[in-house]
């Protein structure tokens, strides 16, 4: 595999700019001219849009920018790609972020595209969940799996622990999740029964199905939204926005508050992140990390908008404390804390503890 020392940054084919390797391991980010005139800033805090080369700190994405550590697969498609590498004759620890951007293909969450491309054969697409399930399953136990291609095609590029393939349903994208070897095999009707009631207490999430399976009570799947009409949103975490690692349980919901106003200028998004506090409080959700919280830019607007709420299900996280702490408060977090966040931010008090109160009402199912 060629050792590439550039890679031009894409949006829906337009050049975005330019990535390049240092001598100190770092990758330095330049916008292209053109972008410049007519593009937007695809991390508002780290990459103004400017006619400058912007270098990174090393840590904590080994180098890259945090905008562009989020195409990076997470947990479940590192592995896929590092065991896909492996079967091709390739040393995984010998291959560099800006080359792994390279394998990231068309498939990576958000928006942003690489190229030139690593790329590797792959066969046309499994629709037998149960038999997809069953191959996750062995990779997972480090067994050989007769679909190994396959699955790095369906989830090569995708975030999260949990192993998960990315899919087309009737024309648009959906992401299907199976259980990790830690999960208990109903862990997708969980999720399901999550996302309803999320809906339920007002939390904007995408569409989300429960899919049939032969094995267990049924499989997750949520439609994509950072794919709208068959174009690419451009998509940024929190991680991204703060270079933060989301390994570290850093943030407040004091923080997250502050850094939605700043993004959006918009009281709703701060309704929603309140709304999305109270429900993981509530549903006993603390993996509540800055990986799990997003922002998309819309691009006819010129706005930056808090992503639909996604990865929720009943979690501990580190030392069964939530990973976003609120008001600095991770292990017992209580009604008044919750209404601590909502003061600061400027959310009357009435309406903060009427929904707080509802959505506890609602969950109520889901922690019995």
């Amino acid at each position: 595999m060629e050792d590439y020392k550039y890679l031009k940054v894409f949006y829906n084919d337009k050049l975005v700019g330019t990535l390049a390797k240092t001598p100190d391991r770092l990758v330095a980010f330049e916008y292209d001219n053109e972008w410049l005139a007519t593009g937007f800033s695809i991390s508002p805090f780290s990459l103004p849009l400017q006619k400058k080369v912007y270098l990174p700190k090393f840590e904590p994405f080994e180098g890259l920018f945090g905008v562009f550590n989020d195409s990076l697969p997470g947990g479940w498609g590192r592995l896929l790609v590092d065991r896909l590498l492996l079967k091709n004759n390739i040393n995984p620890s010998e291959i560099d972020n800006l080359n792994r951007l390279a394998v990231v293909q068309e498939s990576g969450m958000g928006a942003l595209t690489y190229k030139p491309e690593h790329r590797f054969e792959t066969p046309q697409e499994e629709s037998d969940y149960d038999k997809l399930a069953q191959e996750c399953s062995k990779i997972l136990e480090s067994q050989n799996s007769d679909n190994l291609d396959e699955l790095f095609k369906l989830g090569g590029s995708s975030g999260g622990a949990r192993p998960k393939i990315l899919t087309k349903i009737n024309g648009e994208d959906w992401i299907i999740k199976f259980p990790s070897s830690q999960d208990p095999k109903n862990i997708g009707e969980q999720e399901y029964k999550y996302s309803l009631v999320a809906k339920d207490c007002g939390i904007k999430m995408s569409e989300t199905r429960l899919f049939e399976s032969k094995n267990c009570s049924g499989y997750f799947g949520i439609k994509r939204f950072d794919r709208e009409n068959g174009k690419k949103v451009h998509m940024v975490s929190v991680s991204g926005l703060l270079e933060t690692s989301h390994r570290l349980p850093n943030l407040d919901y004091n923080i997250l508050m502050k850094l939605t106003l700043e993004l959006t200028k918009n009281y709703q998004d701060i309704e929603q992140l309140y709304r999305l506090m109270c429900f993981n409080v509530f549903a006993h959700n603390r993996d509540d990390h800055s990986k799990n919280f997003s922002f998309l830019y819309d691009e006819n607007r010129k706005e930056w908008h808090l992503s639909p709420a996604y990865d929720l299900t009943y979690s501990s996280s580190f030392n069964g404390e939530h990973a976003t702490t609120i008001n600095g408060e991770g292990k017992n977090p209580s009604l008044e804390d919750i209404l601590a966040v909502a003061k600061n931010i400027g959310l009357k008090e009435k309406q903060a503890r009427d929904i707080a109160l509802d959505i506890k009402d609602k969950c109520l199912s889901l922690v019995d």
